[in-house]
């Protein structure tokens, strides 16, 4: 298992972002968490399978339809165990 933290910059607020990435990573089969951050960018904490967090990542580069992702930081972090993937209140 391997985790990623993910800051993503871009107009990434307001356009459905947090719940997709939710859909997404359940769908992947991995588990962390989502949320905006008061200096409007999204960031994610994904745990998983090298793959499917790849995966993720490469997803984010595009998000939702109404997204528009300028870049995204990405950062190696320590797995956390969580039962699920969600969604937590702003920062």
């Amino acid at each position: 298992m391997i985790a990623r933290r993910l800051t993503v910059h871009g107009r990434v607020q307001g356009v459905f972002y947090r719940g997709w990435t939710v859909e997404t990573a359940r769908a992947l089969g991995l588990n962390g968490w989502v949320r905006n951050l008061r200096t409007g960018e999204v960031e994610i904490l994904a745990c998983g399978e090298p793959d499917a967090v790849k995966t993720l990542i490469d997803r984010c580069r595009s998000g939702p339809p109404a997204a528009s992702v300028t870049h995204i930081d990405v950062e190696e972090a320590e797995p956390e165990r969580h039962a699920s993937f969600e969604q937590r209140p702003t920062a």
